[in-house]
């Protein structure tokens, strides 16, 4: 049983866990089985059904993660798009208006300019770094406003504080995709926050073993996703929820370690002669590092940078590091290295990517648990070639 002050670390272990387990079982045991018996005391929405996302594994993570989050519920989905999805059709319907920052994660912008106008919803793109804009793109139509709390690729911090004022002020529900941050560097609900999504295929889990997704929110708020997501059918299967629940439990430790190894690389890169910027909120001079350091707990293990010589440059580090992986994804104990333009912003049109900044030679490194010195001596090694 955790206490309200207990330190995240410990109810990432304890939260949520069920104490009456089977045969006396430290770890809650995997429920595969999507057939439960009927509580006829109960109504439909008490109905036991895998699609419904109220299984016990369901169950114990959805209370791990709200607990961590400090939010009122969670629930958990198949992927992090799926999260995403739900619950944006959960809250917008034809007719309705949506503010949403310019730098988003690629698979969110195709969903918002090429999906969303399909059901009638409408959509405008803010500078999430000019609050004073945000009201001349406002609608009486506008519902939501959707952010991410550290942007992906360019690292970019919001005005969070801002951003959950904004929504409270005007009643619209305010959204952040917080998985680069995840809640040992940021709570969304401490900020305003309704909803906090997150692809728990990353840091959440850890491990590059899973898919899945996860919301952190108000009960109202994560009622209307639950509602979309049933119809949309994105449920977690119980042995992947088993192995995201394994993961939650060292994610402090594990974050402790990427906030380190991020902040080193960041601070290597940005003196090497080799590279003409880098893009990581810790950094001192970085146009958010105030912001960042005020919000956030950790500056996270996600950085980019743009190499001299461009997007050549770029494809030859890419070919050459020795540790960090070329390959898609981040989050994992492993490092990894992309480049953006090809691979999770590759759906924008070139014309898209160079309006927010997303050049051809931009390079995004997804810090493992690594020995910060060893990935530095690979990236130098990289970069001298």
């Amino acid at each position: 049983m955790v206490k309200p002050d207990d330190h995240l670390e410990t109810r990432a272990i304890h939260a949520g866990e069920d104490t009456a387990r089977d045969g006396g079982s430290v770890v809650t045991p995997i429920y595969q089985s999507t057939v439960w018996n009927i509580d006829e005391s109960g109504g439909y929405a008490d109905l036991g059904y895998i699609r419904y996302s109220n299984l016990p594994n369901h169950r114990v993570l959805a209370d791990k993660l709200a607990n961590l989050e400090n939010a009122e519920r969670a629930l958990v989905a198949a992927s992090g798009m799926a999260a995403i999805s739900s619950a944006l059709l959960g809250h917008l319907s034809t007719g309705d208006h949506l503010l949403v920052s310019d730098v988003l994660y690629g698979g969110t912008h195709e969903l918002v300019t090429r999906m969303l106008p399909r059901f009638g919803i409408e959509y405008d793109f803010i500078d999430a770094d000019r609050p004073d804009t945000w009201e001349a793109k406002r609608r009486p139509s506008t519902r939501v406003i959707y952010v991410e709390t550290i942007s992906n690729p360019l690292m970019r911090v919001p005005p969070m504080d801002e951003v959950g004022e904004f929504a409270r002020r005007h009643g619209l529900t305010a959204m952040t995709d917080n998985t680069f941050a995840t809640p040992i560097n940021f709570r969304p609900a401490e900020h305003g926050f309704h909803l906090s999504l997150h692809s728990a295929t990353k840091y959440m889990n850890g491990h590059s073993d899973l898919v899945a997704g996860a919301l952190c929110g108000t009960a109202e708020a994560i009622e209307r996703a639950k509602g979309a997501a049933k119809l949309l059918g994105g449920s977690l299967d119980p042995h992947a929820c088993f192995l995201l629940q394994r993961g939650l439990k060292t994610l402090g430790l594990r974050m402790r370690q990427h906030n380190r190894t991020g902040l080193a690389l960041a601070r290597h890169l940005a003196g090497h002669r080799a590279v003409e910027r880098v893009h990581y909120p810790g950094l001192e001079g970085q146009p958010d590092h105030a912001r960042a350091a005020r919000l956030l707990n950790g500056f996270g293990g996600m950085l980019a940078f743009e190499p001299v010589g461009g997007a050549e440059a770029a494809d030859r580090i890419l070919r050459r590091t020795r540790l960090a992986t070329h390959a898609p994804s981040l989050g994992g104990v492993e490092s990894l290295i992309v480049s953006p333009a090809r691979s999770s912003h590759a759906a924008m049109s070139p014309e898209e990517r160079r309006r927010v900044g997303i050049g051809d030679g931009l390079v995004r490194i997804s810090t493992g648990i690594e020995h910060p010195d060893d990935l530095i001596a690979d990236l130098d090694q990289a970069l001298s070639q």
